[in-house]
Protein backbone atom coordinates (compact mmCIF):
# COMPACT_ATOMS: atom_id res chain seq x y z
CA UNK A 1 0.00 0.00 0.00
CA UNK A 2 1.23 3.41 -0.85
CA UNK A 3 0.46 4.97 2.72
CA UNK A 4 3.55 2.03 3.89
CA UNK A 5 6.26 3.70 1.33
CA UNK A 6 8.66 6.65 2.22
CA UNK A 7 9.62 9.31 -0.71
CA UNK A 8 12.45 11.44 0.09
CA UNK A 9 12.99 14.65 -2.06
CA UNK A 10 16.24 16.43 -1.90
CA UNK A 11 16.20 20.01 -3.52
CA UNK A 12 19.70 21.31 -3.88
CA UNK A 13 19.51 25.34 -4.31
CA UNK A 14 21.41 27.89 -4.57
CA UNK A 15 20.55 29.30 -0.91
CA UNK A 16 19.60 26.20 0.84
CA UNK A 17 19.86 22.69 0.73
CA UNK A 18 16.51 20.84 1.63
CA UNK A 19 15.63 17.04 2.38
CA UNK A 20 11.85 16.56 2.73
CA UNK A 21 10.75 12.99 4.05
CA UNK A 22 7.13 12.10 2.87
CA UNK A 23 4.39 9.01 3.08
CA UNK A 24 0.86 9.16 1.83
CA UNK A 25 -1.87 8.86 3.92
CA UNK A 26 -4.90 6.45 3.89
CA UNK A 27 -6.77 9.60 2.50
CA UNK A 28 -3.97 10.33 -0.57
CA UNK A 29 -2.85 13.23 1.24
CA UNK A 30 1.22 13.99 1.87
CA UNK A 31 2.23 13.83 5.37
CA UNK A 32 5.76 15.25 5.60
CA UNK A 33 7.54 13.28 8.64
CA UNK A 34 11.24 14.83 8.85
CA UNK A 35 12.31 18.14 6.99
CA UNK A 36 16.37 18.89 6.94
CA UNK A 37 17.56 22.35 6.04
CA UNK A 38 21.38 23.04 5.37
CA UNK A 39 23.00 26.37 3.91
CA UNK A 40 24.55 26.07 0.58
CA UNK A 41 27.63 27.08 -0.26
CA UNK A 42 28.98 25.05 -3.05
CA UNK A 43 26.36 26.23 -5.79
CA UNK A 44 25.66 28.59 -7.48
CA UNK A 45 22.76 29.69 -9.71
CA UNK A 46 21.73 25.79 -9.48
CA UNK A 47 24.71 24.58 -10.83
CA UNK A 48 27.44 22.76 -8.25
CA UNK A 49 30.77 24.94 -8.41
CA UNK A 50 32.02 23.22 -5.16
CA UNK A 51 31.78 19.48 -4.56
CA UNK A 52 32.78 19.18 -0.83
CA UNK A 53 30.84 22.00 0.16
CA UNK A 54 27.77 20.69 -1.46
CA UNK A 55 28.20 16.46 -0.09
CA UNK A 56 29.05 18.46 3.42
CA UNK A 57 25.41 20.62 3.50
CA UNK A 58 23.60 17.48 1.49
CA UNK A 59 25.14 15.10 4.75
CA UNK A 60 23.46 17.60 7.05
CA UNK A 61 20.30 18.16 5.53
CA UNK A 62 19.73 14.48 5.54
CA UNK A 63 20.94 13.70 9.13
CA UNK A 64 18.36 16.32 10.17
CA UNK A 65 15.77 14.55 8.57
CA UNK A 66 16.89 11.56 9.62
CA UNK A 67 16.57 12.37 13.20
CA UNK A 68 13.05 13.92 12.82
CA UNK A 69 11.43 11.30 10.64
CA UNK A 70 13.23 8.44 12.09
CA UNK A 71 14.04 6.66 8.81
CA UNK A 72 17.24 5.89 7.46
CA UNK A 73 17.54 7.30 4.42
CA UNK A 74 19.35 5.96 1.33
CA UNK A 75 17.20 6.91 -1.79
CA UNK A 76 16.31 10.07 -2.70
CA UNK A 77 14.95 12.04 -5.68
CA UNK A 78 16.98 14.96 -6.72
CA UNK A 79 15.87 18.20 -8.53
CA UNK A 80 17.99 19.96 -11.26
CA UNK A 81 17.97 23.15 -12.53
CA UNK A 82 20.51 25.79 -14.08
CA UNK A 83 20.77 28.33 -17.18
CA UNK A 84 21.99 25.08 -19.57
CA UNK A 85 18.58 24.18 -19.19
CA UNK A 86 16.81 23.63 -22.79
CA UNK A 87 13.91 22.82 -23.88
CA UNK A 88 12.53 21.83 -27.74
CA UNK A 89 10.09 19.79 -29.61
CA UNK A 90 10.54 16.92 -31.74
CA UNK A 91 8.64 14.56 -33.80
CA UNK A 92 8.88 10.41 -33.71
CA UNK A 93 7.60 7.37 -35.48
CA UNK A 94 7.50 4.00 -35.83
CA UNK A 95 5.91 1.01 -38.03
CA UNK A 96 3.63 -1.47 -36.54
CA UNK A 97 3.63 -4.84 -38.34
CA UNK A 98 0.64 -4.98 -40.18
CA UNK A 99 -0.80 -8.34 -38.41
CA UNK A 100 -1.12 -6.99 -35.23
CA UNK A 101 -4.59 -4.90 -34.45
CA UNK A 102 -4.44 -2.52 -31.75
CA UNK A 103 -1.80 -0.47 -30.25
CA UNK A 104 -0.28 -1.53 -27.02
CA UNK A 105 1.39 0.34 -24.46
CA UNK A 106 4.36 -1.46 -25.30
CA UNK A 107 4.59 0.29 -28.52
CA UNK A 108 3.75 3.70 -26.72
CA UNK A 109 7.33 3.37 -24.80
CA UNK A 110 8.84 2.32 -27.92
CA UNK A 111 8.43 5.41 -29.37
CA UNK A 112 9.28 7.25 -26.29
CA UNK A 113 12.78 5.12 -25.82
CA UNK A 114 13.45 6.20 -29.39
CA UNK A 115 13.43 10.05 -28.55
CA UNK A 116 16.48 9.24 -25.67
CA UNK A 117 18.82 8.08 -28.37
CA UNK A 118 18.02 11.65 -30.02
CA UNK A 119 21.47 13.07 -31.11
CA UNK A 120 22.29 15.98 -28.64
CA UNK A 121 24.61 19.02 -28.55
CA UNK A 122 28.17 17.97 -27.28
CA UNK A 123 28.21 18.28 -23.64
CA UNK A 124 24.38 17.30 -23.06
CA UNK A 125 21.93 14.98 -22.77
CA UNK A 126 18.31 14.45 -22.16
CA UNK A 127 16.50 14.16 -18.83
CA UNK A 128 12.90 14.70 -19.55
CA UNK A 129 10.78 13.08 -23.06
CA UNK A 130 7.14 14.32 -22.31
CA UNK A 131 4.48 13.12 -25.19
CA UNK A 132 2.47 15.94 -26.70
CA UNK A 133 0.37 14.37 -28.62
CA UNK A 134 0.12 11.28 -31.41
CA UNK A 135 -1.24 10.52 -34.94
CA UNK A 136 -2.06 7.26 -35.51
CA UNK A 137 -2.10 6.55 -39.21
CA UNK A 138 -1.67 10.36 -40.25
CA UNK A 139 -4.73 10.81 -38.25
CA UNK A 140 -3.67 13.45 -35.71
CA UNK A 141 -5.03 14.99 -32.55
CA UNK A 142 -4.86 11.46 -30.37
CA UNK A 143 -4.22 11.64 -26.95
CA UNK A 144 -4.07 8.20 -26.03
CA UNK A 145 -3.49 6.01 -28.99
CA UNK A 146 -4.06 2.39 -26.97
CA UNK A 147 -6.54 0.58 -28.03
CA UNK A 148 -6.58 2.17 -31.60
CA UNK A 149 -5.94 0.22 -35.36
CA UNK A 150 -3.33 1.43 -36.94
CA UNK A 151 0.03 0.77 -38.85
CA UNK A 152 2.15 4.30 -37.84
CA UNK A 153 2.44 5.45 -34.88
CA UNK A 154 3.56 8.85 -34.87
CA UNK A 155 4.19 11.46 -32.06
CA UNK A 156 5.25 14.96 -30.88
CA UNK A 157 7.58 15.20 -28.03
CA UNK A 158 8.73 18.03 -25.66
CA UNK A 159 12.46 17.78 -24.66
CA UNK A 160 14.23 18.45 -22.34
CA UNK A 161 18.15 19.12 -22.19
CA UNK A 162 20.79 19.43 -19.23
CA UNK A 163 24.60 19.56 -19.26
CA UNK A 164 26.60 16.68 -18.87
CA UNK A 165 29.45 17.95 -16.62
CA UNK A 166 26.22 19.42 -13.87
CA UNK A 167 24.22 16.16 -14.17
CA UNK A 168 27.54 14.10 -13.24
CA UNK A 169 28.79 16.34 -10.42
CA UNK A 170 24.99 16.33 -8.87
CA UNK A 171 25.44 12.42 -9.16
CA UNK A 172 29.09 12.83 -7.39
CA UNK A 173 27.66 14.79 -4.89
CA UNK A 174 24.98 12.58 -3.83
CA UNK A 175 26.45 9.08 -4.21
CA UNK A 176 29.42 10.91 -2.05
CA UNK A 177 26.78 11.67 0.58
CA UNK A 178 25.88 8.07 1.03
CA UNK A 179 22.65 8.02 -1.25
CA UNK A 180 21.44 6.98 -4.59
CA UNK A 181 19.38 8.58 -6.94
CA UNK A 182 15.85 7.27 -8.35
CA UNK A 183 15.20 10.18 -10.71
CA UNK A 184 16.66 13.24 -11.71
CA UNK A 185 13.29 15.69 -11.99
CA UNK A 186 13.54 19.03 -13.37
CA UNK A 187 12.55 21.49 -10.45
CA UNK A 188 10.19 23.82 -12.37
CA UNK A 189 8.31 20.80 -12.76
CA UNK A 190 8.59 19.55 -9.41
CA UNK A 191 7.01 22.89 -8.21
CA UNK A 192 4.45 22.35 -11.30
CA UNK A 193 3.32 19.25 -9.87
CA UNK A 194 3.19 20.41 -5.87
CA UNK A 195 1.42 23.95 -6.67
CA UNK A 196 -0.70 23.56 -9.76
CA UNK A 197 -3.77 22.24 -9.90
CA UNK A 198 -5.03 19.65 -13.09
CA UNK A 199 -8.05 22.77 -14.29
CA UNK A 200 -4.94 25.79 -14.14
CA UNK A 201 -2.74 23.03 -16.46
CA UNK A 202 -5.75 22.58 -18.74
CA UNK A 203 -6.56 26.38 -19.16
CA UNK A 204 -3.51 27.58 -19.61
CA UNK A 205 -0.73 28.68 -16.98
CA UNK A 206 2.72 29.64 -16.47
CA UNK A 207 4.42 28.86 -13.42
CA UNK A 208 7.48 30.99 -12.49
CA UNK A 209 9.48 29.61 -9.57
CA UNK A 210 11.84 32.32 -8.00
CA UNK A 211 14.69 30.94 -6.25
CA UNK A 212 17.74 32.21 -4.52
CA UNK A 213 19.89 31.77 -7.80
CA UNK A 214 17.31 31.23 -10.79
CA UNK A 215 14.30 31.23 -11.68
CA UNK A 216 12.20 28.76 -13.22
CA UNK A 217 9.50 29.10 -15.86
CA UNK A 218 7.13 25.79 -16.97
CA UNK A 219 4.35 27.14 -18.86
CA UNK A 220 1.49 24.49 -19.37
CA UNK A 221 -1.79 24.30 -21.72
CA UNK A 222 -3.96 21.70 -22.45
CA UNK A 223 -2.59 19.76 -19.35
CA UNK A 224 1.12 19.09 -21.02
CA UNK A 225 3.94 21.41 -20.34
CA UNK A 226 4.23 23.40 -23.64
CA UNK A 227 7.69 25.48 -22.49
CA UNK A 228 10.22 25.05 -20.02
CA UNK A 229 13.35 27.68 -19.40
CA UNK A 230 15.98 28.55 -16.21
CA UNK A 231 16.73 31.95 -16.41
CA UNK A 232 20.12 32.86 -14.13
CA UNK A 233 18.79 35.37 -12.07
CA UNK A 234 16.92 35.33 -8.90
CA UNK A 235 16.46 36.59 -4.80
CA UNK A 236 20.47 36.45 -4.62
CA UNK A 237 20.87 39.41 -7.24
CA UNK A 238 18.39 41.61 -5.34
CA UNK A 239 20.63 41.07 -2.37
CA UNK A 240 23.68 42.10 -3.76
CA UNK A 241 21.56 45.40 -5.46
CA UNK A 242 20.50 46.62 -1.76
CA UNK A 243 24.29 45.69 -0.32
CA UNK A 244 25.45 47.99 -2.81
CA UNK A 245 22.56 50.57 -2.62
CA UNK A 246 22.68 51.11 0.56
CA UNK A 247 26.24 50.12 1.60
CA UNK A 248 25.61 47.47 4.20
CA UNK A 249 26.74 43.75 4.80
CA UNK A 250 25.10 40.86 2.94
CA UNK A 251 23.50 39.59 6.21
CA UNK A 252 22.25 42.98 6.77
CA UNK A 253 21.03 42.91 3.03
CA UNK A 254 19.00 39.87 2.84
CA UNK A 255 17.38 40.82 6.37
CA UNK A 256 16.36 43.95 4.75
CA UNK A 257 14.64 42.53 1.43
CA UNK A 258 12.98 39.86 3.99
CA UNK A 259 11.50 41.64 6.72
CA UNK A 260 10.84 45.07 5.12
CA UNK A 261 11.30 44.73 1.29
CA UNK A 262 8.30 45.59 -1.17
CA UNK A 263 8.48 44.99 -4.85
CA UNK A 264 6.17 48.16 -5.69
CA UNK A 265 8.02 51.95 -4.41
CA UNK A 266 4.76 53.31 -4.18
CA UNK A 267 3.59 51.29 -1.74
CA UNK A 268 6.38 52.39 0.95
CA UNK A 269 6.10 55.07 3.16
CA UNK A 270 8.21 58.32 2.20
CA UNK A 271 9.20 58.73 6.04
CA UNK A 272 9.82 55.10 7.39
CA UNK A 273 13.39 54.84 8.10
CA UNK A 274 15.21 51.77 9.45
CA UNK A 275 18.50 52.13 12.06
CA UNK A 276 20.46 48.79 11.37
CA UNK A 277 23.66 48.13 13.67
CA UNK A 278 27.34 49.73 12.17
CA UNK A 279 30.54 48.19 12.11
CA UNK A 280 32.34 47.96 14.80
CA UNK A 281 33.46 51.05 16.76
CA UNK A 282 31.17 52.66 13.77
CA UNK A 283 27.56 54.41 14.44
CA UNK A 284 24.31 52.96 13.41
CA UNK A 285 23.29 53.17 9.88
CA UNK A 286 20.01 54.21 8.66
CA UNK A 287 18.19 53.08 5.64
CA UNK A 288 15.25 54.64 4.28
CA UNK A 289 12.70 51.80 3.28
CA UNK A 290 11.43 54.22 -0.03
CA UNK A 291 14.67 53.99 -1.29
CA UNK A 292 14.43 50.21 -0.59
CA UNK A 293 11.65 49.65 -2.42
CA UNK A 294 12.71 51.12 -5.49
CA UNK A 295 15.99 49.05 -5.89
CA UNK A 296 13.76 46.33 -4.74
CA UNK A 297 11.15 46.82 -7.56
CA UNK A 298 14.01 48.27 -10.32
CA UNK A 299 15.33 44.26 -10.51
CA UNK A 300 12.00 42.76 -9.42
CA UNK A 301 10.81 44.34 -12.68
CA UNK A 302 13.84 43.36 -14.90
CA UNK A 303 13.21 39.53 -13.45
CA UNK A 304 10.13 39.58 -14.37
CA UNK A 305 10.25 41.17 -17.56
CA UNK A 306 12.94 38.45 -18.77
CA UNK A 307 10.33 36.03 -17.84
CA UNK A 308 7.70 37.23 -20.31
CA UNK A 309 9.80 37.74 -23.01
CA UNK A 310 10.50 34.00 -22.92
CA UNK A 311 6.54 32.81 -22.80
CA UNK A 312 6.02 35.83 -25.19
CA UNK A 313 9.49 34.37 -28.05
CA UNK A 314 7.30 31.28 -27.54
CA UNK A 315 3.88 32.32 -28.62
CA UNK A 316 2.24 31.28 -25.37
CA UNK A 317 1.39 34.84 -24.16
CA UNK A 318 -2.12 34.69 -25.70
CA UNK A 319 -2.93 31.04 -23.81
CA UNK A 320 -2.82 31.65 -20.19
CA UNK A 321 -6.41 31.80 -19.24
CA UNK A 322 -5.58 30.45 -15.90
CA UNK A 323 -2.40 33.77 -15.82
CA UNK A 324 0.99 33.36 -13.49
CA UNK A 325 1.31 31.34 -10.65
CA UNK A 326 4.31 32.74 -8.75
CA UNK A 327 6.25 30.05 -5.88
CA UNK A 328 9.51 29.72 -4.41
CA UNK A 329 11.13 31.67 -1.84
CA UNK A 330 11.19 35.24 -4.05
CA UNK A 331 7.67 35.05 -4.35
CA UNK A 332 7.46 36.09 -1.18
CA UNK A 333 8.20 39.91 -1.25
CA UNK A 334 4.98 42.27 -0.68
CA UNK A 335 3.23 43.34 -3.66
CA UNK A 336 5.02 41.14 -6.02
CA UNK A 337 1.38 40.21 -7.78
CA UNK A 338 0.40 43.36 -7.80
CA UNK A 339 3.52 43.94 -9.67
CA UNK A 340 3.73 40.58 -11.82
CA UNK A 341 0.07 41.44 -13.19
CA UNK A 342 1.13 45.29 -13.83
CA UNK A 343 3.92 44.35 -16.12
CA UNK A 344 2.37 41.48 -17.61
CA UNK A 345 -1.45 41.83 -17.91
CA UNK A 346 -2.02 38.74 -16.81
CA UNK A 347 -4.09 37.26 -13.00
CA UNK A 348 -1.34 36.52 -10.80
CA UNK A 349 -1.61 34.35 -7.50
CA UNK A 350 0.97 33.01 -4.93
CA UNK A 351 1.68 29.49 -5.26
CA UNK A 352 1.30 27.32 -1.84
CA UNK A 353 2.04 23.61 -1.70
CA UNK A 354 -1.16 22.74 0.41
CA UNK A 355 -3.55 21.22 -1.69
CA UNK A 356 -1.66 17.58 -1.40
CA UNK A 357 -0.70 18.15 1.90
CA UNK A 358 -1.95 16.76 5.01
CA UNK A 359 -1.91 17.58 8.91
CA UNK A 360 1.19 16.88 9.62
CA UNK A 361 4.05 18.76 12.96
CA UNK A 362 6.12 20.47 10.27
CA UNK A 363 4.18 23.82 9.66
CA UNK A 364 7.41 25.46 7.54
CA UNK A 365 6.69 23.25 4.25
CA UNK A 366 3.31 25.11 3.17
CA UNK A 367 5.31 28.10 2.35
CA UNK A 368 6.45 28.54 -1.22
CA UNK A 369 10.08 28.09 -0.72
CA UNK A 370 9.40 24.34 -0.24
CA UNK A 371 7.29 24.02 -3.01
CA UNK A 372 10.47 22.23 -5.12
CA UNK A 373 11.05 19.42 -2.48
CA UNK A 374 7.34 18.83 -1.74
CA UNK A 375 7.30 18.26 -5.06
CA UNK A 376 10.34 16.02 -5.60
CA UNK A 377 8.47 13.59 -3.17
CA UNK A 378 5.12 13.66 -5.14
CA UNK A 379 7.45 13.42 -8.42
CA UNK A 380 8.24 9.93 -7.00
CA UNK A 381 5.15 8.92 -6.01
CA UNK A 382 4.02 9.60 -9.79
CA UNK A 383 6.94 7.68 -10.79
CA UNK A 384 5.78 4.61 -8.11
CA UNK A 385 1.87 4.69 -9.75
CA UNK A 386 3.17 5.07 -13.19
CA UNK A 387 5.14 1.53 -12.62
CA UNK A 388 2.31 -0.01 -10.61
CA UNK A 389 -0.15 0.81 -13.95
CA UNK A 390 2.01 -1.15 -16.29
CA UNK A 391 0.81 -4.63 -16.65
CA UNK A 392 3.44 -6.90 -15.43
CA UNK A 393 5.35 -4.50 -12.73
CA UNK A 394 7.19 -5.97 -9.93
CA UNK A 395 7.85 -5.01 -6.13
CA UNK A 396 11.50 -4.93 -7.32
CA UNK A 397 10.40 -2.13 -9.67
CA UNK A 398 9.16 0.21 -7.04
CA UNK A 399 12.38 -0.18 -4.75
CA UNK A 400 14.56 2.62 -6.33
CA UNK A 401 11.50 5.17 -6.14
CA UNK A 402 10.44 4.06 -2.12
CA UNK A 403 11.27 2.10 0.56
CA UNK A 404 9.83 1.08 3.73
CA UNK A 405 10.19 2.85 6.67
CA UNK A 406 13.06 1.34 8.98
CA UNK A 407 12.09 -0.95 11.91
CA UNK A 408 12.37 0.06 15.15
CA UNK A 409 15.94 0.00 16.50
CA UNK A 410 16.36 -2.87 19.63
CA UNK A 411 19.04 -2.63 21.50
CA UNK A 412 22.33 -4.37 20.28
CA UNK A 413 23.76 -7.58 21.76
CA UNK A 414 27.42 -6.93 21.85
CA UNK A 415 28.55 -10.42 21.82
CA UNK A 416 30.63 -11.66 24.88
CA UNK A 417 33.58 -12.90 24.79
CA UNK A 418 34.37 -15.10 27.62
CA UNK A 419 35.43 -18.43 27.16
CA UNK A 420 32.39 -20.59 26.73
CA UNK A 421 31.82 -24.47 28.54
CA UNK A 422 33.61 -26.68 26.35
CA UNK A 423 31.71 -28.32 23.34
CA UNK A 424 32.80 -31.73 22.87
CA UNK A 425 33.86 -32.27 19.48
CA UNK A 426 31.34 -34.30 17.29
CA UNK A 427 32.41 -36.90 15.37
CA UNK A 428 30.17 -36.57 12.82
CA UNK A 429 27.61 -33.53 12.02
CA UNK A 430 24.82 -33.97 14.43
CA UNK A 431 21.69 -33.76 13.83
CA UNK A 432 19.93 -30.82 15.42
CA UNK A 433 16.42 -29.50 16.15
CA UNK A 434 14.96 -26.80 13.57
CA UNK A 435 16.17 -23.16 14.48
CA UNK A 436 14.83 -20.24 12.48
CA UNK A 437 17.83 -18.90 10.14
CA UNK A 438 20.29 -16.63 11.91
CA UNK A 439 21.98 -14.10 9.97
CA UNK A 440 24.94 -14.45 7.80
CA UNK A 441 26.97 -12.24 9.77
CA UNK A 442 25.67 -13.92 12.84
CA UNK A 443 26.56 -17.58 11.91
CA UNK A 444 29.97 -16.49 10.66
CA UNK A 445 31.03 -14.65 13.90
CA UNK A 446 29.80 -17.61 15.96
CA UNK A 447 31.16 -20.47 14.09
CA UNK A 448 35.09 -18.45 13.79
CA UNK A 449 34.12 -17.46 17.58
CA UNK A 450 33.61 -21.21 18.68
CA UNK A 451 37.25 -22.37 16.58
CA UNK A 452 39.09 -19.66 18.33
CA UNK A 453 37.62 -20.37 21.68
CA UNK A 454 38.40 -24.77 21.53
CA UNK A 455 41.85 -23.97 19.85
CA UNK A 456 43.23 -21.40 22.64
CA UNK A 457 41.56 -22.92 25.56
CA UNK A 458 39.92 -20.09 27.19
CA UNK A 459 41.87 -17.57 26.36
CA UNK A 460 40.61 -13.91 25.97
CA UNK A 461 40.92 -12.65 22.77
CA UNK A 462 41.28 -8.98 22.79
CA UNK A 463 40.83 -8.16 19.45
CA UNK A 464 37.89 -8.79 18.92
CA UNK A 465 36.75 -6.54 21.33
CA UNK A 466 33.46 -3.91 20.64
CA UNK A 467 32.84 -5.54 17.40
CA UNK A 468 29.60 -6.75 15.96
CA UNK A 469 28.61 -9.45 13.78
Amino acid sequence: MQQDKIVVGLDIGTTKICALVGRKNEYGKLEILGMGKAVSEGVQRGVVLNIDKTVDAIKRAIRQAEEQSGIDIGVVNVGIAGQHIKSLQHNGSITRPSGDNEITQDDVNRLTADMYRLVTPPGSQIIHVMPQDYKVDFEGGVTDPIGMAGVRLEGNFHIITAQSAAINNINKCVTKAGLAIADLILEPLASSVSVLSDEEKEAGVALIDIGGGTTDLAVFKDGIIRHAAVLPFGGNIITQDIKQGCNVTPNQAEQLKVKFGKAIAEEASDYEIVSIPGLPNRPPKEVSLKNLAYIIEARMSEIIELVYAEIYRMGLHEHLSAGIVLTGGGSQLQNLEQLTEYLTGLDTRIGYPNQHLGKGRIEAVKSPMHATGVGLVLAGYQAQDERMARPGYTEEELAPYSYQPAAPVATPVVPSFTPAPPVPAPTAPAATTPEPPKPVKEQRGLKFLGDITRKLKGILIDDFDDKQY
